[in-house]
């Protein structure tokens, strides 16, 4: 989906994105995996800078722990894979997500239970306000669900990203209740990493969340809504508006918030899996968060004219609005 870009350059290290970035001036767009954007059907009139930076080294280990650094443009689940491979714990529930490390701290990827922000130490980036190279330590991210600092804002480009993960054949405790039934396990257990990463890769598959040429269901930038965060009162007025519905799913988070399933939402709103948008495009037949251009032909205005309306519907039926996952380029909700 989406239009052209006005110029489009390739960048295979760190070194080149800083020199391309500084050279194309302030229309730029960093572009890596894309696994996570929507692009309007204008496109995009600057500078496209494709990331293909590759690479991971050992910064240091003991033997309890290992921290890597890992550059930007490194695809994701190879990396995880690696970490399995080499006994390496803190990543296998984060398998099969697409796209690039580089872009895992600015949303703060997470899945199942784990976060990137629970193993992330550091992020280097490239300063565009003062024009320096440098690091972020990770207490400076601002790590939040599905956010950071680096997320809506231009100034930093992050370069590579450090890891500190345990030296363990087994897995992280498993927190997420529907992967352990998967793996048979109670919530706290820990697994074997080979086959932590290969539950959740059949989890995701089920879910159209794994990319399959075959399978039109994922062609879609997996979830394209959160999950609503609600303060007390929020929650409350939801409860009583979904009262004849059931409970909301929901898990309590820090400060009196709680954190409700949008796909409920959705679904409880009348718009389940499968339900059909303009110019073919539609919700996911797996994942109602998921909404899909099941032909590859679907303008991004058709996509997001059937976001739209599942917002709305979700606001007038239960009050609560839902806010997009992916980043818009050129385009609005």
């Amino acid at each position: 989906m989406g239009g052209p870009a006005g110029r489009v350059v390739t960048a295979g290290n760190a070194n080149e994105i800083v020199s391309l970035v500084r050279e194309a001036g302030s229309e730029i767009l960093l572009l890596a995996g894309g696994s996570n954007v929507v692009i309007g059907d204008a496109g995009f009139p600057g500078t496209v800078v494709l990331v293909r930076s590759r690479g991971l080294r050992v910064l240091s280990e003991d033997e309890q722990t290992v921290t890597v650094r890992v550059e930007a443009g490194e695809p994701w689940d190879d990396l995880v894979a690696t970490t399995v491979r080499n006994g390496w714990s803190g990543l296998e529930c984060l398998s099969g997500i697409p796209g690039s490390t580089g872009a895992t701290p600015i949303q703060n990827v997470g899945a199942y239970g784990q976060e990137v922000a629970e193993t992330i130490t550091a992020v280097q980036v490239y300063d565009r306000t003062t024009g320096t190279v440098g690091q972020v330590e990770a207490a400076e991210c601002g790590f939040a669900y599905r956010s950071s600092i680096f997320k809506y804002n231009e100034r930093w480009l992050v370069l590579s990203v450090d890891f500190r993960l345990a030296r363990s054949p087994l897995s992280g405790p498993v927190r997420y209740a529907e992967l352990a039934r998967a793996l048979g396990v109670e919530v706290g257990d820990r697994v074997p990493l080979a086959q932590a990463r290969v539950t959740v890769l059949r989890l995701r598959a089920g879910k159209g969340m794994v990319l399959d040429a075959g399978d039109p269901d994922t062609r879609s930038v997996g979830s394209f809504f959160t999950n609503p965060v609600l303060d007390a009162a929020a929650y409350q007025r939801l409860r009583q508006q979904a009262a004849e519905l059931g409970e909301p799913p929901a898990w309590p988070g820090a400060g009196g918030v709680v954190k409700v399933s949008a796909a409920w939402l959705i679904d409880k709103a009348g718009f389940g899996k499968g339900y059909p948008g303009p110019e073919g495009t539609a919700i996911s037949t797996k994942h109602t968060l998921a909404l899909t251009n099941p032909t590859g032909t679907a303008s991004t205005q058709a996509l997001l004219t059937l976001a739209r309306e599942i917002r709305d519907g979700v606001q007038t039926r239960f009050g609560v609005t839902l806010h997009p996952e992916p980043v818009l380029i050129n385009c609005t909700l």
